[in-house]
């Protein structure tokens, strides 16, 4: 889904939970700058004006390398204070 989209629409009448990281194919697969670049993107589009509490979009499995979840971390505490 296009979240920038969504956030245009329904921004001001809905806060966006989860939603931060794509946990099907990012998470477990990409690199950890493909997951930075993913995470700081959410951000961006969710963030603005309020209304986001970042998480995963689902549970995050076991088959997550411990250096994606680390870059999904830093990545949230860098830009996630808005």
């Amino acid at each position: 889904m296009d979240t920038a989209e969504l956030k245009r629409e329904f921004g001001k009448d809905l806060t966006f939970w989860g939603g931060g990281v794509d946990t099907q194919k990012i998470l477990p697969f990409g690199t950890p700058d493909q997951v930075r670049e993913e995470v700081k993107h959410r951000i961006d589009d969710l963030a603005k004006d309020g209304g986001f509490v970042f998480a995963a979009v689902h549970n995050v499995q076991s088959d997550v390398p411990v250096e994606n979840f680390m870059a999904m971390w830093e990545t949230l505490r860098q830009y996630g204070k808005y």
